[in-house]
């Protein structure tokens, strides 16, 4: 009866509330989440609003594909550099230690775009990838890592709270960073940015303690000699890299910053092909390992095409409000960036309602199939755009509306997508190669996000309707393939499908 007794005080202790309730290290990490969320996203609103506007009106004075491909690719960095942040974290610092030093990072980043003076926005840009990489797959670890087992049932309610976080801080940070960045000064919007992940770090420290005793134990593993020498050389490479792009930054021209662009846009190509290669010729994949992972590859391939016109929203969407998008209310004129809390604002009214349609489906709705919808959805959100386009080439601005109904469907096929994700995943994953899968996930979103950032220059080929309508069409096309070859693909991965909650994407 003691030891009884002793283990579920200890259980109380570490949690910090009575059984039931979620340890009060979540609030910490959640409000870490929101408020870095709050300066990734605010960024993303007008960053691409700053490239493209002219020098006289403090912008950078980018040609509006080069702003656009910057924008794009700045986003595809910050997934790729989640899967060197996550080893950095296993092998160095461990995740508590990792999400401190991130933060540090994306705060000293945004602290130089605060900084008025083109010098200063490469650094400061590069800085909030870094930090980003670091910061955003451990900190995800560390929610996980608060119950006490992964079959704890508070644990997904856990992450749901979380990522409403993201969803929170992804509403608020446009209207905040958005109105002061455009209306008033660019770089104050930046310096808001700053505030809002000095804020998350503020929390973070003082609930620092507190957190510290609710982790279960991941003790960090040194890496091997011979993965330091790797390091050493990857180091060494990269660093070389890193001083040849910036010099070609700093001379000023847009077809230098289109060059680094395109060369980080096959980097993000390449590097996923290579990963997912060396796993599958891996003498540690068994036959049926191997026969899951060509499977995965579809999947990858479709979220690849999916990011590739969603994560347009913060670039071509983005300027095409500013631009051709009639924004006046009730004679005040809303700052363009403030479309960019639609999407989270619906994801969070969304969520709940995909969740419900899920679980009433059951093992109906398999994992393939759920990506078809969701690349049939996506593509006809830009068949729609193409029709808005078409409208505003006349010269007439187009009604919000046409953004609103854009932001709806292309959220629709983020819920069909994005909460099985990491599921199938895991589900797909060879056991040799668990943890670096996770990782792999993410790298669909840097693939499609770079190869997105480019499409944008065609609409001076195509004009922009045409380019939204064989996007969208592309897109459909895929969906109707995945749908069709669903029972194939269930066939490969040996699914018996089964409802996933929905966790909106961050």
């Amino acid at each position: 009866m003691n030891g009884s007794t002793d283990t579920s005080t200890d259980q109380r202790s570490r949690a910090g509330r009575a059984p039931g309730w979620h340890p009060r290290g979540l609030a910490t990490l959640v409000l870490a989440e929101l408020w870095e969320r709050f300066s990734l996203y605010g960024m993303v609103a007008v960053l691409v609003h700053f490239l493209a506007a002219s020098r006289g009106h403090g912008g950078m004075g980018l040609h509006e594909g080069t702003a656009e491909a910057v924008e794009g690719v700045y986003m595809a960095m910050i997934s790729l550099l989640a899967l060197p942040g996550g080893w950095v974290a296993d092998r160095f610092l461990g995740a508590r230690r990792a999400v401190l030093w991130g933060g540090v990072v994306i705060m000293a980043g945004h602290v130089l775009m605060a900084v008025p003076g083109p010098a200063f926005v490469w650094p400061g840009l590069v800085l909030i990838v870094i930090g980003t990489g670091l910061l955003k797959p451990n900190i995800s670890a560390l929610v996980g890592r608060l119950y006490a087992a992964d079959d704890d049932q508070r644990r997904d309610a856990g992450y749901s709270i979380f990522y409403m976080g993201i969803n929170l801080g992804a509403v608020i940070a446009p209207l905040v960073v958005g109105y002061l960045g455009e209306e008033v000064n660019w770089h104050l919007g930046f310096a808001a940015a700053a505030v809002g992940m000095a804020l998350g770090l503020l929390q973070y420290v003082l609930g620092g303690r507190r957190l510290a005793g609710q982790l279960r134990e991941e003790p960090v593993v040194p890496p091997t000699p011979a993965e330091r020498a790797r390091l050493r050389r990857t180091t060494g490479y990269g660093l070389a890299a890193a001083a040849a792009a910036t010099g070609l930054l700093y001379a000023g021209h847009a077809l230098s910053i289109d060059g680094v662009t395109f060369a980080l846009t096959v980097v993000a190509v390449l590097v996923p092909a290579a990963v997912l290669l060396s796993m599958y010729r891996s003498p540690k994949v068994t036959a049926v390992e191997r026969t899951r992972l060509r499977a995965y590859v579809w999947l990858f391939l479709a979220a690849t095409l999916f990011w590739l016109v969603y994560d347009q929203m913060g670039s071509e969407l983005n300027l095409f409000a500013a631009r051709s998008t009639d924004l006046s209310l009730l004679g005040w004129h809303v700052p363009a960036s403030w479309t960019q809390s639609l999407p989270a604002l619906f994801v969070i009214l969304l969520a709940p309602v995909f969740a419900a349609f899920w679980v009433r489906r059951g093992r109906r709705m398999s994992t393939p199939l759920k990506f078809g919808l969701a690349l049939l959805l996506t593509g006809a959100s830009f068949v729609v755009m193409s029709g808005a386009a078409a409208l505003a080439s006349t010269g007439v601005k187009v009604s919000l509306m046409w953004l609103v109904g854009v932001y709806v469907i292309q959220v629709m096929g983020e819920m069909c997508l994005s909460p099985v994700g990491l599921s199938v995943t895991t589900k797909l994953a060879p056991r040799a190669f668990t943890n670096q899968m996770m990782g792999v996930w993410f790298l669909a979103a840097a693939t499609g996000d770079a190869i997105g950032a480019q499409l944008p220059r065609l609409d001076a080929v195509f004009g922009q309707s045409l380019n939204f309508l064989w996007q969208g069409a592309l897109v459909i096309v895929a969906g109707a393939v995945m749908v069709l070859f669903t029972g194939h693909l269930k066939a490969l991965t040996g699914e018996a499908a089964a409802p996933v909650p929905v966790a909106a994407a961050a």
